[in-house]
């Protein structure tokens, strides 16, 4: 019952990862738009995630609570020692959403459309960079000995060495680059689906095939970087015997994807993308079970009484009785209706 629990969080978060991840891409393109037509790069990406980009939260949303609720041992150690990267990152969701309301609802005069534009992108840039160094951290093993260490008192650590050390490394940060990576890889994917304008197309697909280059460098990095500081998942990810199939069919969705944007077959891509995407998150998983918080908290021993876990999923079926039509029916409503056209570059920004 755990272990499934524990694969209806990674399912929720490959959800967040391909949702949200690509709305966070798309304000990492708001910020580097340039060119003669940075404006309606701009407003088609708010045109794209204005419509269903808040309710992409949810899934994250669900894996808080899963985690609290059927891994409490889990959830306060990850809230103990990433407190200062956790809390960056809830200040900068926050303020990505805050700006991007502003900016489409507020002021139409040219100061404040830059200011709150600023706002989010930089908000959209930072916040996955965390994300990324959140789930190096916690690969790495550094955050499960730092708690061990906590739990045993060590009165001789200092606040650094127990609580900016464990997430500030050369392998977490490359991990939060690969993050970003990706997250920009999917958003420049996925819109060349949305736009309609060949010129605005081409501007996304060149962006696209930049950030897929991107993808392979943070990725080689971080898989390099993880021998000496996650040599678990390292070992997982080059000795398992899931690894080779793992990598071949990685290598056959990213090769796909650029292929597809190469001779323009967008919606094609876009399924590479998101394939691609979604077996690297499954790779990570993958290496590091059974641990949730290596090298102690496994999905067995961090789990809540075996009551409270039935209680949960039953409560999740519910719950999905309600959410999946939900989610369907917006997205059929805001996507599938939708007739996308070049807006008039003089009132883009206002969008």
């Amino acid at each position: 019952m755990a272990i499934t629990i524990a694969v209806v969080a990674l399912v929720a978060l490959n959800a967040y990862v391909l949702l949200a991840g690509a709305d966070f891409g798309g304000g990492v393109w708001d910020l580097f738009a340039t060119g003669p037509r940075r404006a309606d790069q701009r407003a088609l990406i708010a045109e794209a995630i204005g419509p269903i980009w808040e309710a992409n939260h949810v899934w994250l949303i669900l894996v808080v609570v899963l985690l609290f609720t059927c891994f409490p041992p889990a959830f306060s150690g990850l809230a103990i020692a990433l407190h200062i990267p956790l809390t960056l990152m809830l200040i900068g969701i926050v303020l990505r959403g805050s700006a991007f309301a502003f900016r489409s609802y507020g002021s139409s005069d040219d100061a404040p459309q830059r200011r709150w534009g600023r706002v989010f992108s930089i908000a959209s840039l930072l916040t996955p960079l965390l994300l990324g160094v959140c789930i190096g951290a916690i690969a790495s093993g550094r955050i499960g000995t730092m708690l061990d260490q906590i739990v045993r008192g060590a009165p001789s650590e200092s606040f650094a060495s127990l609580y900016l050390l464990p997430w500030l490394s050369p392998f977490t940060i490359a991990v939060g680059a690969l993050v970003l990576a990706v997250f920009a890889f999917l958003a420049a994917t996925y819109l060349t689906v949305e736009a309609t304008g060949d010129a605005l197309r081409e501007d996304f697909r060149r962006r696209a095939l930049f950030a897929a280059l991107a993808v392979f460098v943070t990725a080689f990095l971080a898989l390099l970087l993880a021998r000496s500081r996650a040599p678990r998942v390292s070992a997982g990810l080059i000795a398992s015997v899931w690894a080779l199939p793992l990598h071949v069919l990685t290598a056959v969705a990213a090769i796909g994807a650029i292929l597809a944007l190469w001779f323009r077959r967008w919606h094609v891509a876009r399924i590479a993308a998101a394939t691609q995407v979604s077996l690297i998150l499954w790779g990570w998983a993958a290496a590091q079970a059974p641990y949730l918080v290596p090298p102690s908290l496994t999905v067995e021993n961090a789990a809540a009484p075996r009551r409270t876990q039935l209680i949960f999923l039953v409560t999740l079926a519910l719950g999905a009785l309600v959410l999946f039509p939900s989610m369907t029916y917006l997205f059929r409503l805001f996507k599938s209706s939708r007739r996308h056209e070049t807006v008039p570059t003089g009132r883009n920004d206002s969008v």
